[in-house]
């Protein structure tokens, strides 16, 4: 997604259910944690702002480590979405691909392997104005457009549950 053109925090309020009955997981990496704490602020009050009891978070050492972390949250504790929060910077290494590629693949296969959806909010930024731009700054925050999509991903699950009832 261009963020230049798109404010992260910006969506249609009205439009986004009463979620008061689901729990949230948000695993938070520890790297980066300036960044990946200001995304998650933006996860927990978009949560709460629309009516969410139940925020369990969780804390992992690094990016990579927030796949483990994500099915930790999914197989002890009954979430019914979990939201992955990391932050990546480009250094003069190769070590940036193998970090975004691993957590990618990761959370792609919890996604087809579990019910519960899992979120990536993970940024991957060439240097550190970027991702501050991104998490609370000129381009809103990645944490507030994770907790919709997650708020989204729940709705829809029990809208086709209930239509199977």
């Amino acid at each position: 997604m261009a963020t230049i053109l798109k404010n992260l925090s910006e969506y249609d309020k009205t439009k986004i259910s009463d979620i008061s009955k689901f729990s949230f997981g948000v695993v938070v990496a520890e790297w980066n944690l300036e960044i990946t704490n200001a995304l998650f602020k933006g996860a927990e009050q978009t949560l709460e702002e629309h009516g969410c009891n139940s925020i369990i978070r969780i804390d992992v050492p690094g990016t990579f480590e927030l796949t483990y972390g994500a099915k930790m949250l999914i197989e002890n504790f009954d979430v019914d979405a979990v939201i992955v929060l990391g932050c990546v910077i480009q250094g003069e290494t190769r070590h940036f691909d193998f970090i975004c590629q691993g957590v990618t693949h990761g959370i792609t296969t919890l996604n087809l392997d579990y019910v519960v959806p899992v979120i990536f909010g993970v940024l991957t930024t060439e240097n550190m104005e970027q991702a501050k731009d991104r998490a609370g700054g000129k381009h809103g925050n990645k944490g507030v457009e994770a907790a919709i999509t997650a708020i989204r991903m729940v709705v829809l699950e029990d809208r086709i549950l209930e239509d199977l009832e």
